[in-house]
């Protein structure tokens, strides 16, 4: 599950619900629960089935996840899948029907980048190794539902990409493939989509005066750090690291690490508690 902005959790069930194909649910803190959307719940499962990834808010509000069944295509396949988005009210909009050529079957979670962008993978489909219905691909989508084909795995390169992807603060993306390779026993790739260096800070909200971990790329010879433009003070750990604390008047923001390099932004808003 994941907890939202609302401080509800939200997930999913693969399996279950009224037509057998898996739910995506709401549940709070203190265990009260609503069924948001009940997947086959459109002729030919065109809102999708099996829903086996889970969830990712993005910073719209809005929730994000695939199903690896269902959709309007490979129909004799039970479907290829597809990518939708659920407000936390309940509404639910598929975004994409995958088709095959352009992948089929994600099982991992999307990622939300720093260019707003959802990123993923599908295991099967794509480009190659046709005949044993495609080595997967990487995959990236837009809010209001383009998806771009990446890359389609070889075999060569990877097969199955199972996992899903990270940003690392370096910009890139990461991820791991099942199988494949020049051993046959899967990969580990690094993929670049021309998105620049970010910071992460852990934990991503707190009250003034809670130790919060910086992580990042060359942040050696930094000079300043803002929680939202509010100065605090900071020790440079290593080239990857700075400790620091959240700083009296902070408010919710980006945290922005000034290096000789330039300045690096926070990839998701630091909240400031109370």
């Amino acid at each position: 599950m994941v907890q939202a902005t609302d401080g509800n959790f939200y997930g999913t069930a693969e399996s279950g619900g009224a037509n057998g194909a898996g739910t995506v649910f709401k549940i709070t803190p203190s265990g009260t629960f609503t069924l948001l959307h009940t997947f086959c719940s459109k002729s030919g499962c065109k809102d999708g089935g099996i829903p086996y990834a889970g969830l990712v808010q993005a910073t719209d509000g809005n929730l994000y996840g695939t199903t690896i069944a269902g959709g309007a295509n490979c129909v004799s396949d039970g479907g290829c899948g597809t990518v939708f988005k659920i407000a936390p009210s309940g509404t639910l909009t598929t975004l994409h029907r995958f088709d095959g050529t352009d992948g089929a079957s994600p099982y991992a979670r999307l990622v939300q980048a720093t260019d707003g962008n959802l990123y993923g993978t599908t295991d099967f489909g794509g480009a190659n190794c046709v005949s044993d219905g495609g080595c997967g691909t990487v995959l990236k989508i837009t809010p209001k539902g383009k998806l771009t084909t990446l890359h389609s795995f070889d075999g060569k390169d990877g097969d199955d990409p199972y996992a899903g992807l990270v940003q690392y603060t370096d910009g890139n993306l990461y991820g791991t493939t099942a199988t494949g390779g020049s051993y046959g026993r899967g990969t580990v790739f690094s993929l670049s989509v021309g998105l620049g260096p970010f910071v992460e800070t852990q934990p991503t909200s707190g009250k003034v005066g809670t130790a919060v971990k910086i992580l990042g790329t060359d942040l050696t010879g930094a000079s300043s750090v803002t929680f939202n433009g509010t100065a605090a003070r900071f020790t440079v750990v290593s080239k990857s690291e700075i400790k620091t604390t959240v700083p009296a008047g902070a408010t919710t923001g980006t945290v922005e690490v000034t290096t000789p390099n330039g300045t690096l932004k926070s990839n998701v808003v630091f909240r400031v508690t109370k």
